[in-house]
Order: structure tokens, then sequence, then C-alpha cells
């Protein structure tokens, strides 16, 4: 008998859960109303774990360290069932301090990155204007990260979507409403039966929080929406490429990053709040005017949009992931890194399923670690 996953939830994570489980010989049905709708389309897509290092968080460094190392890999096997670009750049990034008080916060995370055993390079203004005429002249600081990638999650994600749709996989538009070990139980009051060869595999960022049955007690998921604001621009043809590499620094110690895409547009972002779900006039301001300070080019460009996505935060900022139950994986709350940690997710979901020994990373990601005092089932 065939072995069979369910996977709840279509963003990244899911969708390259269910591409895995594909890769492993499953059968897979993904149940999401909406898929490619949530946090993924909302991000920036840098698979930056050197970028992405945050102070007094040491647990996430291994986690995004090999989840970008799995990403070349990955991607050439969603290459393999589907001709959807996935929007992969691999010219790296350039961290920079705009003033200097700026310069200082740069310097002492260059220190921290390299306590790390992280690759990063200083490098002098004038040879990053070299790399980069479109970065300002005004810059005080600047290092460069080789290692650090990126892709379009927008593109990445239908890629996903496409390879797992053309190799079989069954795809219910419902949402979920519980999970027992015998049925999925969809909002519409159907059931997707769970077979004795099955799993279950609960990526549903923040919506996974709303879904029952599957414990007792209080909800162990503490989960919590981290809004963020995206700006996308295009960039006109007489200054194309804008810039080559990503460019990620600060300004007046604001965060802030240009991305640029293929099909000559640049992301912008680096906001985080958990007050409102819509963009902020305050915020797209600031980043525009951000932006702008670090590459003056972006002036000139044509304003497409602006949206705000609610990613999926923990206590600790560190994923759930891990086995619940007999036949049940949790594998949310990956935060601002769900792009980067969606090929170790996808990963370790399948060695969780099939008996085989995860990465030992993954052992800080215990999904019951806030139950005060909750009991699977």
């Amino acid at each position: 008998m065939s072995q069979h996953a369910v996977v709840i939830g279509g963003g990244i994570i899911g969708l390259a859960t269910c591409f895995e489980f594909q890769e492993a010989g499953f059968e897979v049905t993904l149940i999401d109303p909406d898929p490619i709708s949530g946090a993924t389309h909302h991000a920036g897509g840098m698979l930056a774990p050197t970028a992405e290092v945050q102070y007094q968080q040491h647990e996430l460094v291994p986690l995004m360290r090999e989840s970008a190392q799995l990403y070349p890999d990955l991607i050439r096997r969603v290459g393999q069932h589907t001709d959807l670009p996935t929007g992969y750049r691999t010219e790296g990034t350039l961290l920079i301090g705009a003033d200097r008080a700026d310069g200082q916060h740069l310097t002492e995370l260059i220190d921290y990155v390299k306590a790390a055993d992280l690759d990063i390079e200083p490098l002098t203004t004038r040879h990053a204007r070299q790399l980069e005429p479109g970065l300002s002249p005004r810059i005080v600081k600047v290092a460069a990260i080789d290692g650090d990638h990126q892709l379009d999650p927008r593109l990445f994600a239908r890629a996903l979507y496409d390879a797992v749709l053309s190799r079989g996989a069954q795809h219910i538009r419902e949402a979920v409403e519980t999970i027992t070990p015998q049925a999925v139980g969809l909002t519409s009051g159907k059931r997707v039966a769970v077979e004795s060869t099955g799993v279950v595999v609960l990526a549903a960022g923040l919506g996974a929080a709303k879904i029952t049955g599957w414990f007792d007690g209080e909800h162990p998921l503490q989960l919590r929406p981290v809004y963020g604001d995206i700006v996308r621009v295009r960039v006109p043809e007489a200054l194309q490429p804008l810039t080559n590499r990503v460019i990620r620094g600060f300004v007046e110690d604001r965060p802030i990053y240009v991305i640029p895409r293929d099909d000559g547009t640049v992301t912008i972002g680096a906001t985080s709040r958990e007050d409102s779900p819509h963009p902020r006039t305050s915020a797209i301001h600031d980043l525009l005017r951000d932006a702008i300070r670090v590459v003056p080019g972006i002036e000139e460009t044509e304003f497409l949009e602006a949206t705000c996505g609610a990613r999926p935060g923990t206590p600790d900022d560190l994923p759930y992931l891990g086995v619940v139950r007999e036949g049940l994986i949790i594998s949310t709350g990956y935060f601002r890194h769900g792009i980067l940690l969606a090929a170790l997710g996808a990963k370790s979901a399948v060695e969780l399923a099939t008996g085989q020994e995860a990465s030992t990373s993954v052992a800080a990601c215990n999904p019951f670690r806030h139950a005060a005092s909750t009991i699977n089932v």
C-alpha cells in the first residue's frame, strides 16, 4: 500500500513539504483554500543565513545555515518538474551603514557574524561602489556576503505548486477546522480520511492556531501575527540593472533591504510591527526614503504596489517543527525566516514521518515547548 501525506497549508512551507514527500514516494493531498496568498506573497525571499543573524538567537543560526545549503539542490529538483521560473539568484549581498552611527552598528554586527563562524568580508566604500555603481556615495561602511542568495517567493511558490500538481498531487480548496487520528475535518463539514499508512503535516502558518482536535487543554501553539510592509517598484529600462546584489543595511538605525529581481522590478522592505494588518503610510514613506538614501536611483522608478503580510511569530522566534503524535507533524511559526527555512522544514518533515534521523538543530523546535499543561493526543 502506498504511503499518503496530507499537507495543510499552501504557502512556501506547505508546498515545499508536498514536493519533498513526493520525492520520497508519497501520494500527496494539499489542503488550502487559496495557496500562495499568505506570508509567502509578501516575503522578500532572501536566502541569507549570514545577513539574517540576530543577536541572542543562537539556535536559529544552524537552522538557517543548513537550510541555505539545501536550496541549490531543491531549486534544481523543482526545475525537473516545471518550466516556471523561480527567480533564484546568487550574486550575494552587500551590507551597508548609511551614516557614522550606522557604520558602528555594522561593525558590531560584522564581529558578531564572524563569532558565529559565518563568512563576511568588509569592503571599502570605493570598492563597493565599483561593484555596485548605483550605491550612494554617502554610505560610510560596507561588507560583502557572497554566500547569501535570493529567490522570488511568488515565482518559486508558483513553480512548487505547478511541480506538485504535475506529479499528481490532489488539491482540496477548503479550510481545515479539526485534525483527529482518523480524519482531517474541513469547515464545510466534509472529512478527509487519514489512512493507516498516512501522515498529516500542519503547515498552515498563522491558521494553525485555529485548528483543533489534536490536543487537550489550551492550544499549544503560541502564534502571533508580525506584520511587514513590502514595496515593489519598476526600474526604467535605461537604469537597469539598478543593482545586481541585494543591498541590506541600516539608515538611522532602521533596517532596509533592496532586492533586484530578474523582471526589472525591485522589492523594498524590512519593517516589522504587531499593530496593524494594512500597509502603513509612515512605514511606506520610511522604506522609500531609506531605500533612496542607499540607492538613489530608486527615486526614478515606477511605483507598483505596497502590501502588508502577517508572518507567524513564536515567543522565541524559533519555528514549531516536530511530531506531536503518531501520524501528525507540526511545521509552522517560521516568523521572518519562512522562505529561508522552507527547504529544511520540508526535508525534516519527511525525515520525521519516515523515522529517519532528523537534523539535530530541529530539536530546539519542539511544538510543545510553550505549552504549560497540554497533553498531546
